[in-house]
């Protein structure tokens, strides 16, 4: 019958035990086709193992290959928050308790016992100096020290004597840092024409100034006095450079401590602060780089 036909004949196509044919192949066959994948991908394989080898002997374990387009360093501060607001009642701990505990985990990492040991971590002064090189990164130099830095050099702001940190009776502190680029030294400015004028005062030798203002016109006098702390109230260069995780795995960031000791209550108030250098620069879709700026709002 017809249907007795068509069944044998996919039957036949899976498989013909006259010829010995699976699929319309014989054993020999398939096996010559396996055979010649297995070759064609293993040749392919080779060829991205290899080329990938071959990249990889071009790289240097030591520090990044390509620098030439890497971005200034970022400017970044602790509490940091979504939207960059801290908003906080100074009669409701349970507002500001965030922040605090931010500053507490952050300001952990830079605790006296951590940098006791010697052969990890030396003094590099309390005042600002120059670079401190420690070989080339071209080299396997091994691990080089760390500068110390105490957390007494950030005053108030440390934690050391208030664990609120100035959030508990309205005079919040920020801790700012610029973000780390292995070998990136960043340059003083050459001159003050790209300063602004209420800023040059903060210019010196071996420093990278930090300077913080009102971002609007209207918040003008209603920021008040807005303390800095820290070496040279910026960030030295013997911090500088950062040789990498490789070979500096126990380095710390120069700190600046920021307190805002007489803020405009119950007002949003939006403060900007930025570095000075001849190797900074700003970029308007990157609110970070080389700046940034925050809301504040304190109310009673």
């Amino acid at each position: 019958m017809p249907s007795n036909k068509d069944d044998g004949g996919w039957k036949e196509f899976l498989w013909n035990s006259e010829k010995g044919e699976l699929l319309g192949r014989t054993g020999g066959s398939w096996f010559k086709v396996a055979l010649f994948y297995v070759i064609f991908f293993g040749i392919l394989a080779g060829i991205f193992v290899g080329t990938i080898q071959a990249m990889l002997m071009t790289l240097s374990e030591n520090k990044p290959t390509w620098q030439d387009r890497v971005a200034p360093p970022g400017l970044s501060h602790t509490p940091r928050v979504d939207k960059a607001e801290v908003f906080f009642n100074v009669r409701e701990s349970e507002t500001y308790l965030r922040y605090v505990k931010a500053m507490r985990d952050f300001m952990k990492l830079y605790d006296d016992n951590i940098q006791t040991n010697n052969m990890l971590f030396e003094d590099c002064g309390e005042q600002p100096a120059d670079y401190k090189h420690r070989g080339d990164l071209e080299s396997d130099m091994g691990g080089v020290k760390a500068c110390r830095f105490p957390k007494t050099l950030l005053g108030p702001c440390s934690g050391i004597e208030d664990n609120d940190f100035g959030f508990k009776d309205g005079k919040p502190c920020l801790i700012v840092k610029l973000n780390r680029i292995v070998n990136f030294r960043p340059r003083p400015p050459s001159n003050n024409d790209s300063i602004p004028e209420e800023a040059k005062p903060k210019v010196q030798a071996n420093i990278i100034p930090l300077y913080c203002t009102n971002k609007r016109e209207e918040d003008a006098d209603k920021i008040g006095e807005i303390k800095y702390y820290g070496i040279g109230e910026g960030f030295p260069l013997q911090y500088y450079p950062y040789y990498g995780k490789r070979h500096h795995p126990q380095y710390l960031q120069p700190l600046v401590a920021l307190q805002f000791t007489n803020l405009t209550r119950n007002t949003e108030l939006r403060i900007e602060c930025k570095v000075f250098g001849e190797n900074l620069y700003y970029n308007e879709k990157d609110r970070y780089q080389g700046r940034f700026d925050i809301k504040i709002q304190v109310d009673s």
